[in-house]
């Protein structure tokens, strides 16, 4: 068994727990596109990329380097 795989079933069986942490955020977190509120749902054209330097979000951070728990109830981005 390889090193990796002992990990794996290391985690699966909860002996040791490898995944409580990780990137696990979700899309929105990631800086794609979203707060689409434009009538024809074309959200690119919307939101250029040079906007997105100048602009605050309404929903959650532009996370460039997130971390979060496995059930992402607490996140770090």
């Amino acid at each position: 068994m390889t090193k990796e795989a002992e990990r794996l079933a290391e985690d699966q069986g909860r002996a040791k727990n490898w995944k409580r942490w990780g990137p696990y955020l979700s899309e929105r977190q990631w800086g794609t596109v979203r707060e689409d509120y434009s009538a024809h749902g074309n959200s690119w054209a919307e939101f250029p990329h040079d906007h997105a330097r100048r602009r605050a979000y309404r929903w959650g951070e532009d996370g460039l380097q997130g971390w979060t728990d496995r059930q992402c109830r607490l996140w770090f981005a």
